[in-house]
């Protein structure tokens, strides 16, 4: 079926579009800021992009969260959902006016990397309160539809919003208010985010179980609990587990590519002394691998007629294989596009295919802890690309052996997965008073 077909299929759900509502408008704004956000730290003609400062950047960026995560998502099985939606887009705005403000008087310092990681973290807050809302507004058998057009149309705002982001940078002359201009226009999108929530019932979004006024400081210290069992319930479970599994290694795995990607337009495919060309490369980049997210858009659809969501996944471990044998045989412009495309869809279609399988099989009551861990695996797998990324890529970003070494690991990875998988037999184990209907 086409995309708008599935879309139409899923849109005669009023609540689903409610909550697509807030998606598209709040993932255009963290484009636009999170582009605000490269061109300060990565793109700055002041700064020279080494393999060393480029993961830097991003462990002071993630690394916090993969801490503070675990002590914020569990609350996502506690409060309710369409209330994190609402407050926390209009704490984003409170942060994005405070920074653009940061950033058009006294500039880049301790308080603004401060602010964007607050920011950040905010943002994997509300994407995990989308993700486990989406079972509350949609029938059971549209799940797997709604689970692969929300997040990759979102994915696809995002990529409008830093669009227009780059466009404002490009267009709007240099000077103090240049950044904060990206900043602040981000801030009035996640207002207009804020207020399409409130469109959407108190306790639409869940949990049906949430603690009572007062008991903020007895749920924050009931989260630790909280995340050791939602752990023990998915690794007993078995299916989710082992999608989760498999996507923090494909996250570790798109990590290394991505900083040698941002490494190579910098540095490579551009002059590394002309900071906006680079820009120019890596927004080319970025672009031709969300077309890949639009191809997996088109064909996830299709292959779920024809095969599981694990075998699917298996399938997209394979396509990026082949992305890092390309990039491993040719440093020239075509094959890393080529391989940029490729790489887009592998990532795209095995992360709708693992929220999927997580929704399907995991209770409601879990629901919220499954996608607090998948946030802090997401993040700490980036973290460790990084890590990995300053020790064995030259400030170029292009390694033949790196690349090499990332074909067979993504080989090894397919293969572990779908032995896993194969035992047994594709299904959830049953945990005993926590079954699905």
């Amino acid at each position: 079926m086409s995309v708008l077909s599935d879309l139409r299929t899923v849109a005669v759900h009023r609540d689903f579009r409610k909550l697509f509502a807030v998606r598209l408008v709040s993932q255009c704004g963290d484009g636009m800021f999170q582009v605000g956000l490269a061109t300060l730290f990565f793109f700055n003609p002041q700064n020279m992009a080494t393999a060393a400062s480029v993961a830097a950047a991003f462990a002071v960026l993630l690394l916090p969260f993969t801490v503070v995560g675990p002590f914020a998502g569990p609350l996502l099985d506690r409060w309710r959902r369409r209330q994190v939606l609402l407050l926390g887009n209009a704490l984003r705005v409170v942060l994005g006016l405070v920074l653009a403000v940061l950033m058009a008087t006294t500039g880049v310092g301790v308080p603004v990397y401060v602010l964007a990681l607050v920011t950040l973290g905010v943002n994997r807050f509300l994407l995990s309160a989308l993700s486990a809302g989406l079972p509350r507004v949609v029938p059971a058998d549209l799940l797997l539809m709604a689970n692969t057009l929300t997040p990759t149309l979102g994915a696809v705002s995002a990529v409008v919003g830093g669009a227009l982001g780059f466009l404002i940078n490009l267009l709007v002359p240099a000077g103090p208010g240049k950044d904060g201009l990206v900043l602040a226009t981000a801030a009035v999108l996640f207002g207009a985010a804020s207020l399409l929530a409130l469109r959407l019932g108190r306790d639409q979004l869940g949990p049906a179980h949430r603690s009572g006024p007062g008991r903020l400081w007895r749920d924050v210290r009931a989260t630790a609990g909280d995340m050791v069992d939602g752990a023990r319930y998915l690794v007993t479970r078995r299916t989710p587990g082992m999608a989760l599994g498999v996507m923090a290694s494909h996250r570790f795995l798109y990590g290394v590519n991505f900083i040698a990607l941002l490494l190579m337009s910098r540095n490579l495919l551009s002059n590394p002394a002309d900071a906006s060309a680079g820009l120019k490369t890596f927004a080319l980049l970025t672009g031709v691998s969300f077309a890949g997210n639009g191809l997996a858009i088109v064909l996830t659809p299709i292959a779920h007629e024809r095969m599981r969501p694990s075998a699917w996944i298996v399938v997209c471990l394979g396509i990026a294989g082949v992305s890092q044998a390309l990039l491993a045989l040719s440093a020239q412009r075509a094959a890393i596009m080529v391989a940029a495309v490729l790489m887009g869809l592998g990532v795209q279609g095995a992360k709708i295919a693992v929220d999927t399988i997580v929704q399907r099989d995991t209770d409601d009551a879990y629901r919220g802890r499954a996608f607090a861990l998948y946030d802090v695996l997401y993040n700490a797998a980036f973290v460790g690309a990084a890590a990995l990324a300053a020790a064995v890529l030259p400030d170029t970003g292009w390694s033949r052996g790196v690349f090499a070494a990332l074909t067979l690991v993504y080989v090894a990875v397919a293969a572990a997965y779908r032995a896993g998988t194969a035992r047994v037999h594709d299904r959830p184990v049953p945990v005993p008073g926590t079954e699905l209907p």
